[in-house]
């Protein structure tokens, strides 16, 4: 039966379809947008269907007809995902197909895009194109020009369409009367409106989560804290046929991170918080691209629509924690291992930037870097400082400033550990409740059934011991936290805690504590440390600028590598030359210059005969022989000798010594290394001191080639 006669307005086209057209296959492309449509609009369905008999009308046999019904439920706005508007243009362009139908443009494609690369394909393979107005050759200007127009129509009423759903939508929204998912600790109360969930375990498992962010700090914290005690959170269930269960799951980070960054917390109504932007946008994922916006950029924002966790002033403060941990150069960032105590406190006094955590050496030395210039235009460090001194220097004043607060730190301890073991006493409980409740259900139902519907008793009866078992878990684990931790403190435990707290140096150095809580103590009490070296000396400059206001700002020492940049350098100078006019030995030099204050350039330990001796060697002071040293074959000379005339160090010389870089021997008499080096040797050792430490080792290793290739030479030849 013919349910689509072919209209007069189509037997005016009919002369367009020629031979060349019928020996290909005519192509019926089926599409609905939504699988909603394709349940409850079938009859639109069956027309697109009814194409299969107009082709047959315009001469094509029923064997001919292609039907692509691949994209039922795709929407038309892209081509992307659409695997039968692929097919049908790829079966276009391989020239198999003479005729594309379909029931309107609108279903073929609605974007322009897409639409004319069909006609572009369609009029280089001669394919024709018939909705229900007529057939369209697309390489004929007239047909072409109106196709164009159909798909522009096609394309600006998919604009309309979105436009008027997305209007209705905000409206809708502005009035607080569009529903969304709720997430946890919200459900919908019998009129519709937002309420607590009814269920006292869940708000508990609410609450706690901000109450222990507070005091934890950190997301990872705050997993970690669930999963040692086993809390889960209820998640009522959307999706049919168990829609409202409550079910309780595992406390993962994606979820804690999603609770502590949802508004509706604070009571108020959102929408909009998570925008498209087209530029992330992802090919063949339309729910991609979504950004968070910040409050002001939401679309609307109710405040004090609903009932309320936090207040809007608490969750601002979770939203800034969260992103202040983040490892960023501009933010203070999470509590991380290792020893530097000041991580993401430290600022450059120069250029005002946060400096970076350098650690090396085996012991993990760890130093301040403020390194910008050398990432972003590969410059110089603006400045390179060792940590340690500036972290035992904050140290002292935090622990001054804590003293005054020890009774209060003292009760404030002993309060959390009470109200701690107090909350996880009631969620105990309230599992306990809760299995009780379950198991006794299950009785309930196994009671009720008749005993000779054995089918369903076996069942019921397996359900319920099921929750007897689970009943009995629930009350060992409760049993077991009962006995590892007392429900109150014992006197014993409150005077330890109160003489530990107002003794904070011991403390503070306690075994127990450990790096990461320490760093958290001076986070809560101090904003950041300005750091500004003198130069190249050992003075530090330091401001401390503490959390509630005001600052301490002293001076402190660091370790350096060479003498002449001590800041009390000239004076040190002055007071050698006067004890060496004087006729004092080293020994006696270094142990009055140690007597009087001075200190090495390590400034942990007093000046050393070394570094006087190094000093000297710089002013030019010569100490007389006091005694007769044994006399040298010709072109020998002693380290220290040839270190002073070479202008390096003696321990430089004698690792050259080890790496056979000179020709030395072991002097006996005077235990000491001596090496022989001519006039031409000597000129060739000054050369090198005038390397860089890479092109001295390249040289080296020249050398080293030259020599065994000279030797390899040597051997031939005998």
């Amino acid at each position: 039966m013919n349910l689509h006669p072919v209209s007069d307005a189509w037997q005016g086209y009919h002369d367009k379809v020629a031979s060349r057209h019928l020996d290909r296959l005519a192509v019926v492309y089926v599409r609905q947008s939504t699988m909603q449509q394709v349940l409850d609009h079938q009859e639109s369905t069956r027309l697109q269907y009814g194409l299969v008999q107009r082709a047959i009308a315009l001469g094509w046999s029923e064997a001919r007809v292609l039907v692509i019904d691949d994209d039922l439920g795709q929407s038309g706005a892209s081509a992307e995902g659409r695997h039968g508007f692929q097919r049908l243009v790829a079966e276009v362009g391989l020239d198999h197909v003479g005729l594309v139908l379909g029931i309107e443009m609108s279903r073929l494609a609605r974007s322009s895009k897409d639409w004319h690369q069909l006609l572009e394909t369609c009029a280089l393979f001669s394919t024709l194109i018939a909705d229900a107005d007529g057939i369209y050759d697309p390489s004929h200007y007239n047909d072409r020009l109106l196709l164009g127009l159909k798909g522009t129509m096609s394309e600006a009423e998919l604009h309309l369409i979105k436009q008027r759903m997305d209007q209705g939508k905000l409206n809708k929204a502005r009035r607080g009367e569009l529903h969304f998912g709720l997430p946890i600790g919200y459900m919908r109360d019998a009129s519709g409106d937002i309420a607590f969930d009814p269920d006292e375990h869940v708000q508990q498992v609410v609450r706690l989560i901000f109450r222990k962010f507070d005091e934890l700090g950190t997301l990872h914290a705050l997993v970690r804290y669930f999963a040692k005690h086993d809390i889960k959170v209820g998640v009522r269930l959307r999706e049919e046929p168990a829609k409202g269960i409550l079910e309780w799951r595992v406390a993962k980070r994606t979820t804690l991170q999603a609770l502590l960054k949802n508004p509706i917390y604070t009571g108020a109504y959102a929408y909009g918080r998570r925008q498209i932007d087209g530029r992330r946008k992802q090919p063949g994922n339309p729910n991609s691209g979504r950004v968070e916006r910040v409050p002001e950029q939401y679309h609307v924002l109710i405040k004090d629509y609903v009932p309320a966790y936090i207040t809007w002033e608490h969750y601002e403060r979770n939203v800034a924690r969260l992103t202040a941990n983040r490892a960023h150069a501009n933010t203070l960032g999470a509590v991380r291992r290792g020893p530097a105590l000041l991580s993401g406190l430290v600022v450059c006094g120069n250029c005002g930037l946060r400096l970076h955590v350098h650690y090396s050496g085996p012991g993990a030395v760890h130093s301040y870097v403020c390194a910008h210039s050398v990432i972003d235009s590969g410059g110089a460090y603006c400045q390179y400082v060792a940590g340690e001194p500036i972290d035992r220097f904050v140290t002292q004043w935090a622990l001054k400033a804590l003293e005054p607060a020890a009774l209060t730190l003292s009760l404030e301890a002993t309060a959390r550990l009470e109200q701690e073991r107090q909350e996880l006493e009631r969620l105990w409980q309230q599992r306990l409740e809760r299995a009780v409740y379950e198991s006794e259900r299950a009785a309930r139902h196994y009671r009720l059934v008749e005993p000779e519907h054995r089918l369903v008793a076996r069942q019921l009866a397996k359900d319920w011991e099921d929750k007897l078992a689970a009943q009995r878990q629930v009350q060992e684990d409760y049993e077991r936290f009962l006995q590892t931790q007392s429900r109150v403190l014992s006197p014993q435990e409150r005077e330890a805690i109160t003489q530990l707290a107002q003794n904070i140096p011991a403390l503070w150095h306690a075994s127990t504590t450990t790096t990461a809580d320490r760093k958290e103590i001076l986070r809560q009490i101090i904003a950041r440390v300005i750091v500004q070296a003198e130069g190249a000396s050992e003075r530090l400059h330091l401001t401390i600028e503490w959390v509630g206001g005001g600052t301490t700002a002293g001076i402190t020492t660091r370790p350096i590598r060479r003498p002449e940049h001590l800041s009390y350098y000239p004076e040190l100078c002055e007071r050698i030359r006067t004890l060496a006019a004087e006729g004092v030995s080293t020994v006696t030099i270094t142990a009055c210059l140690a007597q009087e204050g001075f200190l090495s350039p390590k400034q942990d330990r007093p000046l050393d005969r070394q570094t006087v001796i190094e000093v000297m060697r710089r002013l030019g002071i010569r100490q007389p022989n006091r005694r007769s040293r044994p006399r040298l074959s010709p072109c020998e000379w002693r380290l220290s000798e040839l270190a002073s005339e070479l202008g390096r160090s003696v321990t430089a010389l004698h690792q050259w010594c080890k790496r056979g870089w000179l020709e030395a021997r072991w002097h006996a008499p005077e235990r000491c290394w001596v090496v022989w080096a001519d006039e031409a040797e000597l000129k060739r050792l000054k050369t090198r001191c005038a390397l860089s430490a890479g092109q001295m080792t390249h040289q080296m290793w020249l050398e080293a080639q030259a020599a065994e290739q000279t030797n390899s030479s040597r051997l031939a030849s005998v």
